[in-house]
Order: structure tokens, then C-alpha cells, then sequence
């Protein structure tokens, strides 16, 4: 095994992607305001349609689409044949403004951000109408993205996309994205994997900064290569659909204002007490690490998991990179090893055993079988389950812990940081040298989320649980890494230590 596997999939994966990236940049103007009027018109009627007749509620109170009838009302032309189609719809109260939230969607450096969990990648390739009057009315972007869930057995959903912004009427804002294969005859968009149907949401101001938001998510897609571990939780539109992309942007609205009020610490120890500043360079600290999580779960066309020869019966796959010019970080080489299992627990039991630093001498081999010290602490929400956490374990390493929770998943991330820097951090210093190797833990409900939910299901002889992703990096080489290469011992002591946290994760939920 060597740092090359994959190299080429990559490089033509990349060129591919120039390729087609060309073609749109020359597809017509006019014609893609056309579209993009029509989806716009299209997503407003799915957006504010009330009767039941069209939206079909679940037990669950989700509401998905009734195809039959989004057929007869807009006459739109066969899906793609024998793909599945998943169309679902959220509505509820955001903590954000109107126009800020869609300054957020128009922006992609600000749009990856507030969904680093959903977007492993994006790019604004054409910028086709800045908006009238110096405002994103009438904004419209040529774009390609990848999105997500975080587990290498699931490949991301490649996306070339229009994205049209519309003020309706005053605090009346929606964006709305659709793909452009209709666009262009190039025999590169002839069969896509996946075509986004009119989707996106419809935002309205409400008293005291907060907005209304419904959210319309609508997919035609190929099922064929999802992986059974996934096929229930990607078929009931728990990973690409509404509800997931709401729920984050509640969360993530919540962490926002935590940032921009003031955050106060909580179990201050050793730590010198921080300031608000310092607080505030914390959770950028805990920001940067988790987007750097989500960045390498995922099996996107820039980073490839392989199975290792004698290691396949294991289930965990490995990635490598070479951390050159990486903001903060030394040159390295990064060993990324990857496991998706499904657990018979709720997702919530699940979580919060994971978060609780009372437990981690039960999994985390770091902590050496000892207690383990939380130092400070910083809410980020409303629910305790997310927050910003200081630990100190047995060998006075700290460790920097981000946990989040929302209706859609749960995400505990982790990384071990210098003690000096933590302190210099707290002091308001600027976080961004800080060093960070973030491991951790994506989890997915594949069932009830809560406990007592989870017993009733499983009494009534229904089957449920949770799917569990384990992700843990470390460090091969410090030295000259444009030339390093991994070894055989690397790989199998990685695949020794992820193996050895998920039977001990297993173990000790019984």
C-alpha cells in the first residue's frame, strides 16, 4: 500500500470536471434565466401549497411529495428512467434574519460553512446576474457541488446547478436551485447520476430575528450503488431531504449567535480563565476543526477510501493526504481511517455516551483507562448536547471536543491540542496556528431517536437503531511529505486502533 493509490481516479476525475465546467460556461444566458424563472415558479407553488392532496403526511408528521400529483399539476417530462425520487418538506422558525440568511445561501464560502456536514465541496462557476439595484434580487449563479453524508460507504451526489435568488415582497425572500442538464447537449450531462428537481426555501421575517423558513428538497437519483447499510436512511429522505438541511441551519444559526453575543465559560480548571474574546477564538478554534472533519469523511471525487489488501474482512477503509500548504498546520503526511456499523441503540443513547467525558475512558485510548477532567465548557445552543468543550485526560493532554446535536444527527468531534496554545487561545490569542488532527464520530438514526421511543419500537417487533461512523487520523510523517509514502505497519496499526474504539464502543453499550 502507498499515498498514490487512487492518484489517477483523482487527476481524471479533476480533468472531467474542467471539461464540463467549460461547456457551461458557454451555455445560454437568456436560456437559464428562462429556467431558472420557471423553477422559481415551480418551487413556490410546492413551497406554499397547503392541500393535502399534494403533500402526503407521514406517522412521522414529515411531509413527502405525491408524485402522481406533482405530475398532473406541472406536466414536466418523465424522470430519469428507473431512478428513485425523493421529494420531502420542512417548515419552521429559524434565529435569523431574512436578508442575512440569504446573503448565507448567495455566498459559497458562507454556504459551505453553514453546511460543512451537507456540502463537501462547491464551486461558483459563473456568475450569470449579481442582482438589480445592488441587491440579490434577481441573482442568479451557475454552480457544481457535492453533497453529503458523512460515511465513506456513501458516494456524494455531483450536482451542476443553477441557484436564483427572488424578493417577493418586503422580508419576503426564496432561492431556489435547479440543474442545468437541460441546458446543454453535451453527452456529459446525458445521463447524470442525480438531477435536482426545483428546490430550495422560502424565507420570511418574523418579530424578534427570527425568520420562517420552508424548505422543499427534490430529487431524481440512482440507487444502485447505495450501500444497504444506507439505503433506508438515503430512500426516507432522512440524508438528502428537507428536514436535514433545516435542522442544520437551526442548529448553525443557534452556534451563530452564541458567537456574535457573548459566550461565557463553565468548569473553568486549570485553564486561565478566558475572556470574551477568548471564548470567542475557542469556538472558531472548534469551528475549524469540525469543517476539517466533515471535509474527509465523506467519498467524494477528491478523496478515495480503499479497502487494503489483507485488511478487506476488517470494514474499514483508508485515505491518505499530504498536508503541505494547509493554513496552521506542519507539513505531514495524514493517515485518515475510516468504519460505518450499524448499533441496535437509539442514536440519542449513542451520542451521549460518546459526548459525556465520564465515559471516555471506556473507548478513547488516549485517556489510558483513566478519568477523564472536563476543563471549560461553552453551550452553543439551546440543547446541552451542543457545545464546546475543553477535556484533560490522564497524561495532561488536552484534548478540544465539539459535540452537535439536531433532529436529523449527531456529529462528536475531537482533536488533541498544545496546552500552551489552549491557554494563549482562552486569552483571546488568534486560533488559526493552532495545530488540529480531528478524529471523531458521525451518527445517523435508523430508527426512534430518543431512548424511550427506541424501547416502544423495538416492544412493537419493529427494528431500529443507530449507524455509527468512526473516523480517526494520525500522523505518518513530518518529514519531506511531497516524497513520503505509507507502510504497511501505518495502516495496520490505524486499522488496530479504529477496530479497538468500536468494539469497545460495542462492548460497553451491551
Amino acid at each position: 500500500f502507498n499515498s498514490n493509490l487512487g492518484r489517477s481516479e483523482l487527476a481524471f476525475g479533476f480533468i472531467a470536471e474542467i471539461i464540463m465546467e467549460g461547456i457551461l460556461m458557454n451555455i445560454d444566458k437568456s436560456m437559464a434565466a428562462e429556467v431558472a424563472l420557471e423553477a422559481m415558479d415551480q418551487f413556490m407553488k410546492m413551497a406554499r401549497n397547503r392541500e393535502e392532496i399534494f403533500w402526503l403526511q407521514g406517522h412521522d408528521n414529515r411531509e413527502s411529495l405525491n408524485y402522481k400529483e406533482y405530475m398532473k399539476q406541472f406536466g414536466i417530462g418523465p424522470r430519469l428512467l428507473d431512478y428513485k425520487t425523493d421529494a420531502t418538506r420542512e417548515t419552521a422558525k429559524v434565529f435569523m434574519k431574512s436578508l442575512s440568511l440569504v446573503e448565507t445561501l448567495m455566498n459559497m464560502n458562507q454556504w459551505t460553512e453553514m453546511f460543512c456536514c451537507l456540502v463537501s465541496r462547491a464551486i461558483t462557476i459563473d456568475v450569470i446576474s449579481s442582482g438589480v439595484s445592488g441587491t440579490l434580487n434577481g441573482a442568479l449563479l451557475l454552480m457544481y457541488a457535492e453533497l453529503q453524508v458523512l460515511s465513506p460507504l456513501v458516494s456524494t451526489r455531483e450536482v451542476y446547478f443553477l441557484r436564483f435568488c427572488k424578493q417577493h415582497e418586503e422580508g419576503v425572500w426564496a432561492v431556489v436551485d435547479v440543474t442545468v442538464d437541460s441546458l446543454t447537449e453535451s453527452p456529459s450531462f446525458s445521463l447524470p447520476k442525480c438531477r435536482k428537481r426545483p428546490s430550495g426555501c422560502l424565507i420570511q421575517d418574523m418579530p424578534n430575528g427570527y425568520s420562517k423558513v420552508t424548505w422543499v428538497e427534490h430529487w431524481e437519483y440512482d440507487d444502485s450503488e447505495i450501500h444497504g447499510l444506507y439505503r433506508s436512511v438515503i430512500g426516507s429522505g432522512m440524508a438528502f431531504g428537507a428536514q436535514r438541511w433545516l435542522a442544520t441551519l437551526q442548529r448553525q444559526s443557534e452556534r451563530l449567535a452564541t458567537v456574535l453575543a457573548n459566550p461565557h465559560l463553565q468548569n473553568m480548571g486549570s485553564i486561565v480563565a478566558g475572556t470574551v474574546n477568548g471564548c470567542r477564538s475557542l469556538l472558531k478554534l472548534a469551528e475549524r476543526m469540525t469543517n476539517s472533519f466533515c471535509s474527509i469523511v465523506n467519498a467524494s471525487t477528491m478523496q478515495r477510501w480503499s479497502e487494503v489488501s489483507g485488511l478487506k474482512d476488517s470494514g474499514v477503509r483508508v485515505a491518505t493526504r499530504k498536508r503541505i500548504d494547509d493554513p496552521g498546520e506542519p507539513p505531514a503526511v495524514v493517515l485518515s481511517a475510516a468504519t460505518s456499523v450499524w448499533l441496535p441503540v437509539s442514536s440519542d443513547r449513542l451520542f451521549e455516551f460518546l459526548r459525556d467525558e465520564r465515559f471516555r475512558n471506556e473507548w478513547d485510548i488516549l485517556s489510558s483507562g483513566g478519568p477523564v477532567q472536563e476543563m471549560a465548557y461553552i453551550a452553543t445552543g439551546q440543547d446541552p448536547g451542543n457545545s464546546v468543550s475543553l477535556l484533560k485526560v490522564q497524561s495532561n493532554t488536552l484534548i478540544l471536543q465539539e459535540s452537535c446535536k439536531d433532529s436529523s444527527g449527531f456529529l462528536v468531534v475531537y482533536s488533541p491540542v498544545d496546552n500552551s496554545a489552549a491557554n494563549e487561545v482562552m486569552n483571546g490569542k488568534d486560533s488559526s496556528y493552532v495545530s488540529l488532527l480531528p478524529s471523531g464520530f458521525s451518527i445517523l438514526p435508523d430508527g426512534p431517536e430518543t431512548e424511550s421511543e427506541f424501547e416502544l419500537h423495538i416492544e412493537n417487533g419493529n427494528v431500529g437503531g443507530a449507524l455509527l461512523t468512526v473516523i480517526i487520523q494520525v500522523l505518518v510523517s513530518t518529514n519531506n511529505p511531497p516524497k513520503a509514502r505509507l507502510t504497511v505497519e501505518s495502516v495496520k496499526t490505524v486499522n488496530n486502533l479504529i477496530s479497538h474504539t468500536v468494539h469497545k464502543i460495542k462492548s460497553a453499550l451491551s
